[in-house]
């Protein structure tokens, strides 16, 4: 008799290791299909597990494992900007729109439903999540820019800024992700420059930081 083939052995999942699993397969349904599109059974098919299972680790359904996905989602978008403070600042900028891009780019459809809203799994706690990956990122650029103290002008400038840059996200998704990434990636720091100078017009405090980045890029 020929002995069976040896199979592998089954491992228990800690409750931290299955919740990550089953918020990784969310996060792939929901990259491509809007978040009323997805069932807690494509979940669960998708993570390879029951669906009461999906249940019992988050007993709200759908909203629940909806918004525990859009945070995990957040806390990654929130990194993308968290680059070394060193060296010129437009290259570190450019760094860091490199890896907003990338996220844009693997989540593709599903960006809008997870970070613009517009779901009907929209809730106000969908909506403070979403506003504090703007806030963050907002922060972190400040932050590179070495202002302890930024003015209002500043701060609405940086935060106009990050607006334009999800929008044209958005936008460049709808075009069939044209121009190319690397060209929408200069693109976008080149705008972060022009609204920096417009603002410098009007500000002391953007015009001394305008002039910095200036003697940066000589």
């Amino acid at each position: 008799m020929t002995p069976a083939a040896a199979t592998p052995a089954y491992r228990r999942l800690s409750v931290e290791e299955r919740r990550a699993q089953l918020l990784d397969a969310a996060l792939s349904l929901f990259a491509h299909r809007a978040p009323e599109d997805v069932s807690l059974d494509d979940v669960a098919e998708a993570a390879g597990v029951s669906r009461p299972l999906v249940y019992r680790y988050f007993p709200g359904g759908k909203q629940q494992l909806y918004e525990a996905a859009l945070r995990s989602a957040a806390e990654e978008l929130q990194h993308c900007f968290d680059e070394p403070r060193a060296g010129p600042l437009l290259p570190r900028l450019t760094r860091a729109l490199d890896r907003y891009l990338t996220f844009v780019d693997e989540h593709d459809a599903g960006f809008s439903a997870l970070l613009q809203g517009g779901s009907v799994v929209e809730t106000s706690r969908t909506t403070a999540i979403v506003d504090g990956v703007r806030r963050a990122a907002a922060e972190h650029i400040v932050s590179h820019l070495g202002v302890a103290d930024p003015g209002p002008r500043l701060r609405m400038t940086v935060r106009m800024w990050i607006t334009a840059v999800e929008a044209a996200s958005l936008i460049w998704l709808d075009e069939d992700k044209q121009p190319p990434v690397d060209e929408l990636r200069d693109w976008l720091v080149e705008q972060f420059v022009a609204v920096m100078t417009v603002t410098a017009g009007r500000d002391p405090q953007t015009a001394a930081l305008v002039h910095a980045l200036a003697c940066d890029d000589g």
